[in-house]
């Protein structure tokens, strides 16, 4: 029986990249959604839900707006896919070289090392993806949310007036990426692309630590046999997808605590934060537990066909085939 070829680590990193670009591409829409939704605040909310979200952007930015930011993600996604899912194929690889199967706590480790590899590229593409995608909340906010001045009259109920501006109404600012980062290296250097570092550490970490072991284990209940192990190509998008949208909602609240500090603008009385203590203190004393929660359905939705294409791509072995080291066989990974 000729024996298995040592892992290739840039077939891997191809894996990686065409699978994140593959996902993003489908869920970007939902992504906006869950950025938007996170940053609103209790008494500024302009979006019901995810697809009043998506609706509403339709309407007041075309259907491109739902791509606001995109183009950062398929630039950076590519390498942050690799980084993620090669790393973890790699200190797997290094974790069972006694030739034993892994353990829990190895799984675990090996997905706690991808998530922390994975951050270099995270950071920053996050930072300014969010940016981007949320420059249309601001812009909506200002137009809906106009001057409002209460009078109170005896001991009846304020009276809300509302002052007409007869300005017109504000605009999304198209700002670039490439600008965002020019004026972030100019005052912050390049620590400022690394805002949020700290919340994204928070996220990445368990993240990686829950769905990288929970994705094995699902995946080898697909196996036909122990002597055949190969595994349906449709198990692999299911594993990928139940895996990633259960670890998605552990770390949500990590989630929105990072999308808030890397939010550089602000809407009408939206507090900032002074790193991530501050910023859970204050959501609690101001919005309540359950804003820990926000976007947390549209994040499921957005990881569970984001990983579930990806194991797809990467257990089909679309890297090696391109290199030429093993047969392309879609039904098996």
């Amino acid at each position: 029986m000729a024996q298995q070829p040592q892992i290739s680590l840039p077939a891997k990193l191809i894996n990686g990249g065409i699978a994140g670009m593959v996902g993003v591409t489908c869920v970007f829409p939902i992504d906006l959604a869950k950025t938007r939704l996170q940053n609103q605040r209790s008494g500024q909310q302009l979006y019901k839900n995810m697809m009043d979200c998506l609706i509403k952007t339709v309407r007041s930015e075309g259907y491109f707006g739902m791509y606001r930011g995109a183009a950062v993600n398929l630039t950076l996604v590519t390498p942050e896919k690799a980084i993620k899912l090669a790393a973890n194929d790699f200190f797997r690889h290094q974790l069972s070289k006694d030739g034993g199967k892994l353990t829990v706590f190895k799984e675990m480790l090996a997905g706690c090392c991808a998530g922390m590899c994975q951050v270099t590229i995270t950071t920053p593409m996050e930072m300014l993806k969010i940016q981007l995608q949320d420059a249309g909340r601001l812009a909506a906010q200002q137009r809906v949310m106009p001057s409002v001045v209460a009078l109170k009259m005896g001991g009846t109920s304020a009276v809300l007036s509302r002052a007409y501006n007869t300005s017109p109404a504000p605009q999304v600012i198209r700002v670039s990426a490439m600008e965002i980062t020019r004026e972030l290296l100019r005052t912050k250097g390049v620590t400022g692309l690394y805002r949020g570092l700290g919340a994204t550490l928070m996220r990445d970490i368990p993240f990686s630590v829950v769905y990288f072991p929970l994705f094995a284990h699902l995946h080898q209940l697909g196996q036909h046999s122990s002597e055949d192990p190969s595994v349906p190509f449709y198990w692999s998008f299911t594993s990928g997808c139940l895996a990633g949208s259960i670890a998605a909602v552990v770390v949500s609240p990590c989630d929105v605590v990072k999308t808030r500090l890397q939010s550089l603008k602000k809407g009408a009385n939206e507090e900032t934060y002074n790193g991530v203590v501050d910023c859970v203190r204050k959501i609690l004393r101001k919005e309540g537990p359950g804003a820990f929660l926000k976007g947390a359905s549209c994040r499921a939705l957005v990881i569970a066909p984001l990983f579930g294409i990806a194991q797809v791509v990467y257990f089909v072995g679309v890297g090696e085939f391109l290199l030429g080291y093993s047969p392309y066989n879609i039904y098996s990974a």
